[in-house]
């Protein structure tokens, strides 16, 4: 005996399910991560986060425990399908730890997996997760070098975290040297670079600040700052 009736009934029923399960399937953030900044010459630290994806236009960052610590949302155009938002960045503040005892800003952002959860302007989801840790380098030792329009920045490789920090195990993954507006980030395995010469000829006779990151495997990074004179 046939059932017509009951054959398309269950099409219809496997339909519906395959067009729910693809509605539902969310989009991965291309970018999403939340990381510690450590000025280790100024001596302040603070939390910083950046993501990219496709015309989004809400984001909602959950930590471990389930909290949100981070909403936004686009208004207006930026709300609009095709006319979403892309990449974000931003900077907490970054107290001293003189002011802010390191011990209790750790603790206001545990280790652990933060969720980041969005809807692009289109009506999708969007979903990634971002394993944060308090494995924080040490700022690098740096020195520099000037002979004429040959300017070397040096430092010292990064092994270990700052003191009174959390002893996690640090792997250094780059260095990032900035000389504003030159900026360059290199493996390692670098130990030193030389500016170009372009560059070098270019600055105003007097001192000139310089930053030198050391990034670890987590994201995490260390600044140490100094600077060079030239004549």
């Amino acid at each position: 005996m046939r059932f017509p009736g009951l054959r398309h009934s269950l099409a219809a029923v496997a339909a519906a399910l395959i067009a729910f399960s693809t509605a539902a399937a969310p989009v991965k953030f291309e970018t999403a991560r939340i990381y510690i900044e450590y000025n280790s010459t100024d001596n302040d630290l603070g939390f910083h986060v950046s993501l990219d994806a496709e015309d989004w236009k809400s984001l909602t960052i959950v930590n471990p425990a389930g909290t949100t610590i981070f909403e936004v949302a686009g208004k207006g155009p930026y709300g609009r399908p095709n006319l979403g938002l892309s990449e974000l960045f931003f900077e907490g503040a970054e107290p001293t730890l003189t002011d802010f005892p390191l011990d209790d800003l750790l603790a206001l952002f545990p280790e652990g997996k933060y969720k980041f959860i969005g809807v692009t302007a289109n009506g999708d989801h969007l979903t990634a997760t971002s394993t944060f840790t308090h494995a924080v380098p040490a700022g690098p030792s740096v020195s520099s070098t000037v002979n004429g329009d040959s300017i070397v920045i040096s430092w010292q490789p990064v092994t270990g975290p700052p003191p009174g920090f959390p002893n996690e195990r640090i792997q250094i993954v780059g260095y990032q040297i900035l000389v504003d507006p030159f900026e360059v980030t290199l493996p390692a395995t670098s130990r030193q670079v030389t500016l170009p010469r372009e560059f070098a000829a270019s600055l105003a006779p007097g001192s000139h600040a310089f930053e030198v990151l050391a990034i670890d495997a987590s994201g995490n990074q260390t600044i140490t700052g100094g600077s060079f004179d030239t004549p």
